[in-house]
């Protein structure tokens, strides 16, 4: 490629002008990020974990509305989280798709119970449901918990339940949590990260 002294000199002060304009800010990165900042400035953010698996991703999701009665809260946007030290604001392809999750009409709102024989699943409240829970757990504890094997020794143990902990919290959850199955008797205790 042959260039004229003229068209050198063309070349030459026009990316001269260029670089110079793009360190006084005006580079069109800076433009476009502003455009997004724009979008999202009228959003709620919130710090959130992904659902998908036992990794533990930092998520912000964006929200608009104010939760009153008049403007319902709606999910606009979600990415992750920088800050986070898991995953440095990075998402999968799954936690990148949460809002599908989120706005799915096939997604469980509240807790649903189906009595033994039956076909149709009825709705009741949270209060309901972890009594019901508890109660249950309490009466199977009671039946099946085995304080001393046969020939005396002191074993405290419950093996007909088990327990599946979430593997996203973090290590002081964990330790609480492996502290109250091992004080119920619980042996059958593992970890999502494991499953």
């Amino acid at each position: 490629m042959q260039l004229s002294r003229r068209q050198f000199m063309k070349v030459t002060g026009s990316t001269l002008a260029g670089s110079s304009l793009a360190l006084m800010g005006f580079s069109p990165a800076t433009a476009l990020a502003e455009v997004r900042q724009y979008k999202l400035a009228a959003a709620t953010v919130t710090r959130q974990t992904c659902t998908y698996c036992s990794v533990g991703c930092g998520l912000l999701m964006y929200s608009l509305g104010d939760g009153a009665k008049n403007v319902r809260s709606s999910l606009i946007h979600v990415e992750g989280d920088p800050d986070h030290p898991v995953n440095r604001g990075t998402l999968c392809p799954k936690g990148a798709s949460l809002m599908d999750i989120v706005h799915s009409p096939n997604r469980l709102m509240y807790p649903e119970y189906r009595a033994p024989g039956s076909n149709e699943w009825k709705r009741m409240s949270w209060p309901e449901a972890l009594d019901r829970i508890a109660k249950l757990l309490k009466a199977d504890r009671d039946a099946n918990f085995i304080e001393a094997t046969d020939d005396g020794k002191k074993v405290n143990r419950w093996i007909s339940t088990g327990m599946l902990a979430a593997s996203a919290s973090s290590n002081e959850a964990g330790y609480i949590t492996h502290k109250v199955a091992r004080s119920w008797g619980l042996l059958a205790f593992d970890n999502q990260a494991r499953v």
